[in-house]
């Protein structure tokens, strides 16, 4: 089988493909896909691109093919068919919304689970997940202070910093937070 031939790229495309390959903010197919046309505008052979990138003979044929009729505008994936969203933009804020906020006092939890907001929501807790990851939400490590929801928080409060500012007599007073974020 003949090695294809090198692939001639705009100077301009050469250089936004280089910045794709280095970029952590795209998808990283979209990076791989810049890395194979590099190596492929090297003169480098299919079968050595398809074992330094980790992929498929196929794949980096595509890729050329891909780049040849459309240009950079051909290398993302197109949306695929499938089932449209049920979920409408408005009411994917709200969820959103209710998630950054605190929960109710009345519920006694510090952040929302998907369970419990799908029930307040009367949704279901896969939709509350998949709008969680594609927004990349994740209530449970949000770095802010988080208010108890003991009662007796204030007494154990005043016991312990009593126990720092007036140790018994020939005391140790230790510490041990089990919580790392307080």
């Amino acid at each position: 089988m003949p090695a294809a031939a090198a692939l001639l790229l705009a100077p301009d495309d050469l250089a936004e493909l280089r910045r794709w390959e280095r970029s952590s903010q795209l998808p990283a197919v979209l990076a791989q896909r810049a890395r194979i046309l590099l190596l492929a505008a090297e003169g480098i052979t299919n079968t050595e691109i398809a074992k330094r990138v980790g992929v498929s003979r196929p794949t980096i044929i595509a890729c050329r093919r891909r780049y040849a009729r459309r240009g950079l505008p051909g290398l993302p994936d197109r949306p695929r068919p499938g089932r449209p969203q049920t979920v409408r933009r408005t009411r994917r804020a709200e969820i959103l919304s209710v998630t950054l906020n605190p929960p109710p006092t009345k519920l006694g939890i510090t952040h929302w689970s998907t369970r419990l907001l799908a029930r307040e929501l009367g949704v279901s807790r896969d939709t509350i997940a998949r709008i969680w990851h594609e927004y990349g939400v994740q209530p449970w490590r949000a770095e802010t202070f988080k208010f108890s929801t003991d009662p007796q928080l204030a007494a154990k409060v005043h016991d312990v910093v009593g126990l720092y500012l007036h140790p018994p007599e020939r005391a140790v007073v230790l510490c041990v937070d089990e919580k790392s974020q307080i």
